[in-house]
Parts: C-alpha cells; sequence; structure tokens
C-alpha cells in the first residue's frame, strides 16, 4: 500500500512538473539578442525556427501572427461581447529585451476575462511598425498587452497607433525610456504604473487565434485587435527604439499566411441597428 501511494505521489508531481515547464515555454523569450529581425540574415525571421529545436513552430506552425486583418475575410459578429478588463496599479519594471522595450508588472496588473476565462495582464511591448495591418495598411506603432491565464493560456491585446498627437501613456514613461536609453543597464525600475493609462477608446476589436510573434512562436495564442488606430508621435516612436541599442528600425515579424481561420469582428448589436 505504501509502494501505491509513492508512487500515486511521483506521477502527481510529474504532472505538476510538466505543467509547469509546458507555461514557462509558452512565454516569449526574456533575451531577444539570438535573433534579429534582418530579413535574409541568418539569424533573421525567417531562420527563427531552425535557431533552437524549441522555436519550431516559428516555421512549421499553421496558426502563426501577425496577419493582415482584411475585411473580405473577416466575420463580422455582436455575441462576443465588449473587452472586460479589471486592470490596476502595481509596480513595474521596465525591460530592454534586446530588440523591445517591454514594461513588466510584478504579479500582474489586474485582469482581462475571455469566454469566462481570467487572463493576468503581465507585460506590454512595442513594435514599429505595426506588425499587423488591416486591408493591407501597416502602420507606425503596435503595443502588444500579454495576458496569462492561471492555466497557461495567453491572450493578447493589440493597438494600432499612426503618427499624430502625443500618446498620453508613452509620455507619462518618456523620462524612462530617456533614462534607459543613456544607460547600459538592461532593467530600470519604474515604480507604480496604470495600465488603465493605456488608452484602447474603441468597443470595436479583430479576434483570431494565432501565435507569439517572437520566439519560441507559441500557437494558440487568442489574440485581440482593437479596430480604432490611436495616435503617436514620431518622436515617442523614436524614443522606443532608441533605447533598445539594437541599431535596428525595425522590430516587426513580417506576415504570416492566414491559413483556414476565421478572423471575427466584434460590433456591439446597436451599431449593428443602426450603421
Amino acid at each position: 500500500m505504501e509502494k501505491i501511494a509513492i508512487q500515486v505521489l511521483f506521477c502527481y508531481f510529474f504532472v505538476v512538473l510538466l505543467l509547469l515547464s509546458g507555461t514557462a515555454i509558452s512565454q516569449e523569450v526574456d533575451d531577444e539578442i539570438e535573433f534579429n529581425y534582418e530579413e535574409g540574415g541568418e539569424n533573421g525571421p525567417s531562420k527563427w525556427g531552425e535557431l533552437h529545436s524549441k522555436w519550431s513552430a516559428c516555421k512549421n506552425g499553421r496558426m502563426q501572427s501577425p496577419i493582415d486583418l482584411l475585411n473580405e475575410r473577416v466575420q463580422v459578429v455582436s455575441h462576443l461581447g465588449r473587452l472586460k478588463r479589471s486592470y490596476k496599479p502595481s509596480n513595474a519594471t521596465l525591460k530592454n529585451r534586446g530588440h523591445d522595450m517591454m514594461l513588466q508588472w510584478e504579479g500582474g496588473a489586474g485582469t482581462l476575462r475571455i469566454n469566462g476565462i481570467e487572463y493576468v495582464l503581465q507585460q506590454c511591448h512595442w513594435h514599429s511598425p505595426s506588425e499587423h495591418t488591416i486591408n493591407g495598411q501597416r502602420f507606425a506603432l503596435e503595443a502588444h498587452m500579454v495576458h496569462v491565464s492561471q492555466d497557461g493560456k495567453i491572450a493578447v491585446v493589440g493597438i494600432m497607433y499612426k503618427i499624430g498627437r502625443s500618446d498620453s501613456f508613452l509620455e507619462s514613461i518618456s523620462d524612462h525610456l530617456t533614462q534607459v536609453a543613456g544607460s547600459n543597464e538592461r532593467e530600470t525600475v519604474v515604480g507604480v504604473i496604470d495600465p488603465r493609462g493605456i488608452k484602447i477608446g474603441s468597443r470595436k476589436y479583430y479576434r483570431y487565434i494565432g501565435s507569439l510573434t517572437i520566439p519560441p512562436c507559441t500557437e494558440n495564442v487568442l489574440w485581440t485587435i482593437v479596430r480604432k488606430v490611436r495616435t503617436v508621435t514620431r518622436e515617442q516612436v523614436r524614443s522606443l527604439r532608441v533605447a533598445v541599442h539594437d541599431e535596428s528600425d525595425t522590430n516587426a515579424r513580417p506576415q504570416q499566411p492566414i491559413n483556414l481561420r476565421i478572423v471575427k469582428s466584434y460590433r456591439p448589436d446597436d451599431e449593428n441597428q443602426n450603421p
């Protein structure tokens, strides 16, 4: 009997270990030095899947991101519902991961609820130009708010920006970006940051199943791309690039085949009745 109990206990710990390791693998890499965005280069996007066996999805995956959100293949629906965000201020650290700046909240900064599942907001980072496009149009910047559920599922909210008026959230962390740009430090503690300052400004959004856009390119990521394109200044876009110190003008992955995936566009019922 004691032997059986020991075997059961061993199996339990083995399963827990597998779950934890699976969750860890699903996350984006913290150090991006091993790859770059140089098209045709040895470590460029077309080669990511060959750099590590754990990154094979970057080459062989069938649900990769980013994609073009083309109106002709989008299903307009009203049943998805509004984004249920319950964010809160939390201590944060600004990290230079090698090709992007990541704002990471300690212990999470509130939740996003989708289909009854709560995803905790872990971090936000930026790509320039935008990785996703709308009807073939690319924008100056794209923010990714990365959320993770208790069982390791990933949900990302993408917000795109065109050149125009200053973005208030980026303005609020501009001093920290300047500090990173003038330092060799990879991390800077920035204190309490309220993610509610990252404005969305629209109830409409696109929804599809894709992947992380950097290695390991993990699939089955639930993507929500806000329909409204916000504004940012050229200087704000430049400050995000300068702070990274990678001497590159871009950190956007090329677009990936949509294959047989369905892209939905949420439009509230009241707007369907009154276009």
